[in-house]
């Protein structure tokens, strides 16, 4: 129920905020883009580091064309290769990148809002048990266990502060927490 539990919250994610200009870090295959509103939203950046995950994510949208801009970029190298954006969206992610290079990406893209979805594992194992889940054996190097408190104070450092909470239990013993923050100061 992972997927149609992140569905329903990036709707809320793309619209609890005023923002004409959306990043979505780790697009992957457009998962989400379907609650974009030409009506309401100007321009979505989808930033992943697999050019192939943005191809699938531009073909299923096609109706987004003039809004919906692809960029390819590994958010561990080039965030310098990203344009300001008034929100980010940035679910399941900072577990790859870490917090630091997470707070250099919000640093350069400059935005207003962020909006993280972070996965608390309540139980044994990050990944849900599923005929796929040996593919994601060579994350396993890469992903670090997310904690709260811990998003909070890289967020706080780099001058954004708490706006929203929200938590979404999984029957599988893990659960989704949106963690929204606003641009307080600039650091």
């Amino acid at each position: 129920m992972q997927f149609q539990a992140l569905c329903e919250m990036m709707k809320g994610q793309m619209y609890d905020y005023p923002a004409s200009r959306v990043m979505i870090l780790g697009v992957a295959g457009g998962n989400g883009l379907e609650h974009v509103r030409k009506d309401r939203v100007g321009k979505v950046f989808g930033v992943d580091v697999n050019a192939e995950y943005l191809e699938a994510a531009a073909s299923r949208y096609p109706d987004l064309a003039g809004v919906l801009e692809c960029l390819r970029a590994d958010l561990t190298e080039e965030p310098c290769r990203l344009p300001e954006a008034d929100l980010v969206i940035a679910d399941l992610l900072v577990e790859y990148i870490g917090y630091e290079c997470f707070q250099k990406v919000i640093r350069h893209v400059g935005p207003k809002y962020v909006s993280c979805i972070i996965q608390i594992n309540t139980e044994d194992g990050w990944v849900s048990d599923s005929p796929y889940l040996h593919a994601f054996d060579v994350l396993e190097g890469i992903h670090c266990q997310m904690e709260e408190e811990a998003l909070r104070k890289a967020m706080d450092g780099i001058g954004f502060a708490p706006a929203k909470i929200l938590e979404h239990g999984l029957p599988n013993g893990k659960k989704l927490v949106r963690m929204d923050f606003l641009q307080s100061s600039l650091p």
